[in-house]
């Protein structure tokens, strides 16, 4: 979409993904194509960007993008359609009461989006029927850091990666899902060679390679690591008992529950252990990095606050290289918490269950009726929908008929809901096809407000563009239905300023309770000062603004001193059977993004992983049939998936891997979270998401496909998975019977009667090669064969709208390189370049590599890759 600003122009933004809350500069070129590159000045990236980053200008395109209300699966105009949301919710509050209406949230809106929400909820419909998808994301932080600290509250800094002497990881795959801090670690380790980093993962991932030291910490046994860690503490003197005498409470119960657990429940060899202890004991300045790995598992929030145990007892926290840090998995799930978009939470972090708290905000409000009580957290909010007790649900830039756990029964409880509103910037995702009523909201690029990131620092989020069509921003969308339904004064807003104006005048009620979420200093800021407004760490008042939280000892408690709880091993929910003998492990890889609504546009985002796939150990592999690059079927009790097989030790033994982003969009069946059980933390919530049992087999597939096209495919095979490329789409397919005719199955597939048809068939061996041609020019090409199809897959996505004569061949000729699948996305480096650079120019070091493809120069999360690449050809070499 054309950039709106002049030649030159720069609007200095936020990243749309993690978050780390990176800083962006746009600018448009002369063609009036946006320019995105990072923002040197911005304090989380000081210019660095990831590849997603990289691509976000690839991604703002109109292709796909709802442009108007749908009401019924037919266009409506706006009255209409805020008419019939307003009314269904009004009337459904009236005959069932406010318990029987629901929001599901997102941390993809901004501060001011969510805070509306928020406040018609419960403020003025008087339910706190509101969730957020950061359920699944930091719920079991955010329980972990309020019952220690009394608030939600992150005690430091990104710097303190940097002062640190040792980082410990601990479930975070930092490298790919974090790149810009990975890359800050990274350079600090390069600029100290004495820095030590730790890595607690049960898989070995991209930021292993950085560790001195991986833990495979066995699935559910984070609890029992740190519990020893803090026995080894208490063992080796390292206890600083000035600090926990003046500042900690819990102390004798935790480190007696630490002291009862066994070395074993967490998987580790004890000579691994005492490595780990003696580095943690010796070295003050520690960090603990902990994210997803830590906080999806029915023993998150214990998880949380055995980590915070450790760092209690040393009193490393809140001082510089000192302290837990959680790294948040979306860009504003942090101002989702701050505004109270928990379901048990309230702005501000203020408690929902404090009578005091309620009765501040409601006359704040000046609120009819104010929720009294915690509502259904996102699990139970779907459970309650599918039992009717939640009739009207409002379901805000998000998908849970992908993302939840149990996503097959999430699916049929919305569409058996009597009426489903769904905001969102598409029609067709697996949620918005269920609705009723469909409303067309604004993007990154045309969004107006703020995000917090996970170092508590405020970002504007700017407009690039117009809003297309007839889209509206969600704090727009949510205000006129909250007029509509009868308090046109509370929500007469005429902009996002005024919004986070009465949010941060809120979040001085927040302070005179002496809480940590005070931005009041920002209560008078003007239109113009909200526009021009740097990015700022919280808090922000008349005397303080941003620093670190509780160096001082200081807590929130009513006590006010830190708490530590006694926490005991628990292993996951669901255990190993026969019927269902592996371990499943869910997560992010390093291109996409969530359910790829946004990274699937971009075309190079597509090229390094381009499928769903499972990780599975060569000695499961060998022993269960499966071979590498052959699909799998994986069921469990809750559903199954079919995915193509990685066989890789990167998984321990028992154990299997698959990343959650594809949808009934992108893939025929690789929505994996119907495979995992609606299981949570007890505390938070959070479903365990990487803790499920499955069953794996060979799946029996005839024939394996490969196939490019200049449009855009629908296989009805019953496997594949599309993706696009720079010249149109490509899909891999493979199906259980072999077609009559494959000349006939092509046209179908590529949905054409027209072109010229080229093939090469060998029945004998089960092969066929189709291409189609128009004019010369190749729009559509399909290679079939017995086994998973071995051509160049970049090669052929580049031949489409081009000659067409040579592409039954499936590889370049000889005077023509093949760059291989994408390994560098921000460069746009193949790995057969990199390996033939290693290879011709002697290039043996991930430094040479980038000096002279640049190749892992940008935010390199493709470094680890290289140097795998570059260990491979020493191997070869020494062979030789």
């Amino acid at each position: 979409m054309p950039f709106e600003g002049n030649p030159g122009q720069a609007v200095r933004t936020t990243c749309a993904y993690c978050g780390v809350g990176c800083g962006v500069v746009a600018t448009r070129d002369a063609e009036s194509r946006l320019v995105v590159v990072g923002d040197p000045a911005h304090p989380a990236n000081l210019g660095r960007l990831c590849s997603k980053g990289s691509a976000l200008a690839e991604t703002t395109g109109l292709e796909g993008r709802l442009l108007h209300p749908m009401v019924g699966g037919r266009r409506a105009g706006w009255d209409a359609a805020l008419d019939l949301v307003a009314t269904r919710f009004r009337e459904t509050i009236a005959r069932h009461g406010p318990e029987s209406v629901a929001f599901y949230v997102s941390g993809q809106m901004l501060t001011e989006d969510y805070y509306v929400a928020n406040k018609l909820m419960k403020g003025f419909i008087g339910s706190a029927n509101i969730d957020t998808n950061s359920r699944l994301c930091m719920a079991s932080t955010v329980a972990g850091h309020r019952r220690a600290f009394g608030t939600d509250t992150v005690p430091g800094l990104y710097e303190d990666l940097e002062e640190a002497d040792l980082v410990v990881l601990v479930g975070s795959n930092l490298a790919w899902c974090h790149p810009v801090l990975y890359q800050r670690l990274a350079a600090a380790k390069a600029a100290r060679p004495a820095m030590r980093v730790v890595n607690v993962d049960p898989r070995r991932t991209a930021t292993s390679d950085l560790a001195d030291l991986h833990l495979a910490v066995a699935p559910g046994g984070d609890v029992a690591l740190f519990n020893r860690l803090l026995a080894a503490i208490a063992k080796q003197g390292a206890v600083d008992h000035a600090f926990v005498r003046d500042h900690v409470e819990g102390f004798p119960a935790a480190l007696a529950t630490a002291r009862a657990t066994r070395n074993c429940d967490s998987g580790i060899s004890d000579a691994d252990l005492r490595r780990f202890f003696d580095l943690w004991v010796r070295t003050e300045k520690v960090v603990t990095v902990f994210s997803q790995g830590v906080n999806q598992s029915s023993a998150g929030t214990d998880k949380v606050s055995a980590i915070l145990n450790c760092h209690f007892a040393t009193g490393r926290i809140g001082r510089p290289g000192m302290g837990p840090l959680s790294v948040t998995g979306q860009p504003n799930a942090m101002g989702g918490r701050e505004v109270g978009g928990l379901a048990n939470t309230l702005a501000c972090h203020m408690a929902l269950e404090e009578p005091a708290h309620r009765d501040a905000v409601r006359r704040f409000w000046e609120a009819p009726r104010m929720a009294k009580r915690p509502g259904p957290k996102a699990v139970e909010m779907f459970e309650r929908v599918a039992r009717g007790e939640i009739r009207a649900l409002w379901i805000v830039c998000t998908n849970p008929a992908v993302s939840l756990p149990a996503a097959n029964a999430v699916r049929d409880a919305i569409a058996g809901c009597d009426f489903v509103a769904v905001s969102d910037l598409s029609a067709t995702t697996d949620t918005a096809r269920l609705a009723h009523v469909v409303l067309p909201t604004t993007g990154w690029g045309e969004k107006d407000g703020t995000v917090t990131n996970s170092e508590r620092c405020i970002s504007r989020q700017r407009p690039l563009m117009p809003k297309p069509g007839e889209a509206r921003h969600d704090w727009d969308i949510l205000a006129e239905v909250g007029r509509r339904m009868g308090w046109e004064r509370a929500f007469d807003y005429r902009g996002p300023a005024e919004i986070f104006r009465e949010h941060a005048a809120l979040s001085g009620v927040a302070g005179s309770f002496g809480l940590d979420y005070d931005i009041s200093a920002l209560a008078g800021l003007s239109d113009a000062g909200y526009d021009a407004l740097e990015p700022v760490r919280w808090p922000v008042t008349a005397t303080r603004s941003g620093g670190r939280f509780f160096g001082d000892g200081r807590f929130f408690t009513p006590s006010g001193r830190g708490t530590m709880v006694p926490v005991a091993h628990r292993a996951p929910a669901a255990a190993p059977s026969p019927a269902y003998p592996f371990r499943f492990n869910t997560g992010r890889i390093r291109d996409q993004w969530h359910t790829m609504t946004r990274t699937g546009k971009s075309p190079r985002l597509s090229q390094h992983l381009a499928e769903p796939f499972l990780e599975v150990h060569p000695d499961d592999a060998r022993r269960i049939g499966v071979r590498p690059a052959h699909l799998v079927r994986v069921k469990s009790p809750q559903g199954s998936a079919i995915l193509r097989a990685l066989v890789t030790p990167r998984v321990r033994r028992g154990e299997v891997f698959a990343p959650i982003h594809w949808t009934s969009e992108t893939a025929s069946q690789a929505r994996v979270d119907a495979l995992v059980a609606p299981v949570v933390d007890p505390v938070s919530g959070q479903p365990e998401l990487k803790a499920a049992v499955v069953s794996v087999a060979p799946f029996p597939a005839a024939w394996y496909g490969f196939a490019v096209s200049a449009t855009e495919l629908s296989p009805a095979t019953a496997y594949w998975a599309r993706a696009r490329t720079a010249t149109g789409w490509r899909a891999e397919l493979a199906a259980k019977t072999v077609p009559d005719c494959w000349e006939s199955f092509a046209r179908d597939l590529f949905a054409t009667s027209r072109g010229d048809v080229t093939s090469v068939l060998d029945r004998g061996r089960g092969l066929a090669r189709v291409a189609l041609t128009e004019g010369g020019r190749l729009v559509a090409a399909l290679f079939a064969a017995p086994e998973p199809v071995a051509v160049s897959r970049e090669h052929l996505a580049a031949l489409l709208g081009g000659d067409g004569r040579a592409a039954l061949a499936g590889r370049p000729g000889d005077d023509v390189p093949d760059p291989g699948a994408t390994l560098c996305a921000c460069i746009n480096v193949g790995a057969n370049a990199i390996l033939a650079a290693i290879e011709t120019q002697g290039l043996m070091s991930v430094e040479a590599v980038g000096a002279a493809l640049q190749a892992g120069t940008n935010c390199g999360s493709c470094r680890p890759e290289i140097a795998a690449l570059i260990a491979s050809a020493r191997r070869k070499e020494a062979a030789e």
